[in-house]
């Protein structure tokens, strides 16, 4: 139970920091643990290396403000601690697939890495590998009698085992394919490693099943790492929200559970 506590230390520091200039062994002295300690706790329960995290979560909210804001590029690259525009956009582009010009252009999807979440109440401490779904809770709970979509990637496991990076391209490709079909209204969630959440506000069933046919009809469409060429398809579920009381602590498994479904 220590190693929850200090887990949870440990990513409130860094969502609280990050605009600031700040190290591993910071984050360390903050939880009052040994930096290999903290090192080695990230590593296996989130599969992600401190550093590799907080530029992440950088980088998503960078995104974020991009999309949200007038703020030059330069603006953003000093705002987020990266020298200049350059290597700002050489970072961007890495992470998010193209430079942030670009990015501002065409996008408006902007939670790639979301802040982890580690604690599930229903696995008796059991630290799980979640994302922080408040906003999403937020949203449906003011979306009474309007349809959910939620998405899993097929396989995403074997992918990553090709590469990592490999399985990076998936998960961006993914985001993709939902928000080129979503409306201009539709917000748009990632609440797992491989799944993710779209509010419709529709209240039309057959609206929606079109809605994620536009999704799931490109299943198969290929990705490309280093020449390669690897299918890549998504599992659609369909939830309504229903005029009762949502419950936090069960929104994800219900999510999980809907999507399980869809699989067979």
């Amino acid at each position: 139970m220590k190693n929850l506590f200090l887990l949870n230390d440990a990513l409130n520091f860094i969502e609280d920091h990050l605009k600031e200039d700040f190290s591993q062994a910071d984050i360390a002295a903050h939880c009052c643990c040994s930096l290999s300690s903290l090192q080695k706790l990230f590593s296996y329960s989130f599969h992600i290396g401190v550093a590799d995290y907080v530029t992440r979560r950088r980088l998503t909210c960078c995104a974020r403000e991009l999309v949200q804001s007038d703020k030059s590029i330069l603006d953003l690259a000093l705002d987020w601690g990266y020298g200049s525009p350059e290597a700002l956009t050489r970072a961007f582009a890495r992470f998010w697939g193209e430079p942030p010009a670009a990015f501002r252009k065409n996008r408006k999807f902007t939670a790639m890495f979301p802040k982890f979440e580690s604690i599930d109440e229903k696995t008796g401490g059991r630290i799980m590998r979640k994302y922080d779904v408040t906003e999403l809770y937020d949203v449906l709970s003011r979306a009474r009698g309007t349809y959910m979509l939620a998405f899993d990637i097929q396989g995403l496991l074997p992918i990553n085992e090709i590469s990592r990076k490999a399985g990076d391209i998936a998960i961006r490709e993914s985001l993709r394919r939902i928000e080129d079909a979503a409306g201009e209204e539709m917000l748009f969630f990632r609440i797992g490693g491989d799944e993710f959440a779209l509010a419709t506000n529709l209240t039309d069933e057959k609206a929606v099943d079109e809605l994620a046919q536009k999704v799931t009809g490109r299943n198969g469409e290929p990705i490309e790492w280093e020449g390669q060429k690897i299918p890549l398809s998504l599992y659609a579920a369909k939830l309504k929200i229903e005029d009762r009381s949502i419950r936090y602590s069960e929104l994800y498994s219900t999510i999980d559970s809907a999507l399980q479904n869809a699989k067979y």
